[in-house]
């Protein structure tokens, strides 16, 4: 064992913190371990906790209603609606989802060739703008993180529009108003990090009278703590700011360069 012990630490001696951190992730996803997962949580990296059971996201009609089918495995059973949205069913890998990963998905193939692969992933780009309808801003954004993928390749991280998170048909049936039932934007990044991208239109501050409403701002603001406490990162742009195209263009791409290069 001595033998050992001196081989890794000739193999790792030169490593940085946040190198022995991603190492660390990769391990734990091969062999998980309460104590290193314990050890990852002191070294104050970013990420949630569990792993991913249901992706639902870019529905282009009435919302899907959904049941606790069999609450021991958390499987979840879309009664209603399922047609109109999209369900990812594969397990998540170290390296989070990429744009190539949804494709395959989409064609339900693992080895597509590069011009199979580009009809999927046009036709599968075309069914998630779908999803975000007459708003402009949500729609301009998407476009421009979408750029990304002809630049940088499909190895880039998906932009994954329109994901429910919270359904409670409780409240729903009650009258009550469910708050953050969908996030505009969502990407799962290496070492579980999960990024909310949120477009905030004027409704998200003021009420149906266009005034301003000290009541929604704080409710939104509550939902955003309860994500972040959760290890979600959470971002938002003002739709003020892609009145100026030109403008937002250039702030989006800094904004998406500095994101995806972050290791923590």
């Amino acid at each position: 064992m001595s033998g050992k012990y001196r081989y890794v630490q000739r193999r790792l001696g030169t490593r940085t913190t946040e190198q022995l951190v991603d190492l660390g992730y990769v391990v734990n996803e091969d062999y998980p371990s309460v104590y290193l997962e314990q050890l990852l949580a002191l070294a104050g990296t970013r990420g949630v906790a569990g792993e991913l059971r249901n992706l639902i996201f870019a529905a282009n009609g009435p919302k899907p209603k959904l049941v606790l089918r069999d609450a021991v495995s958390n499987v979840i059973e879309i009664t209603e609606n399922g047609r109109y949205c999209l369900v990812y069913d594969r397990p998540l890998t170290a390296t989070g989802l990429t744009w190539r990963d949804l494709v395959a998905w989409r064609a339900q193939s693992d080895s597509l060739d590069e011009e199979a692969e580009l009809t999927v992933a046009r036709e599968l780009y075309w069914r998630l703008k779908e999803s975000l309808g007459g708003n402009e801003a949500e729609q301009f954004l998407f476009d421009e993180y979408c750029k990304l993928y002809k630049s940088e390749g499909f190895g880039m991280p998906a932009l994954i529009p329109q994901v429910y998170l919270h359904y409670d048909p409780y409240t729903k049936s009650s009258g009550g108003t469910l708050h953050r039932q969908r996030m505009d934007f969502l990407l799962l990044l290496p070492n579980r990090r999960r990024v909310v991208i949120e477009l905030d239109g004027i409704q998200h501050y003021s009420d149906s009278a266009r005034r301003a409403s000290p009541e929604i701002y704080a409710q939104m603001v509550a939902e955003d703590r309860k994500l972040k406490l959760a290890g979600y990162e959470v971002y938002r742009f003002g739709g003020q700011e892609f009145v100026n195209r030109e403008r937002a263009t250039t702030l989006l791409g800094e904004f998406f360069t500095e994101l995806l290069h972050r290791t923590a």
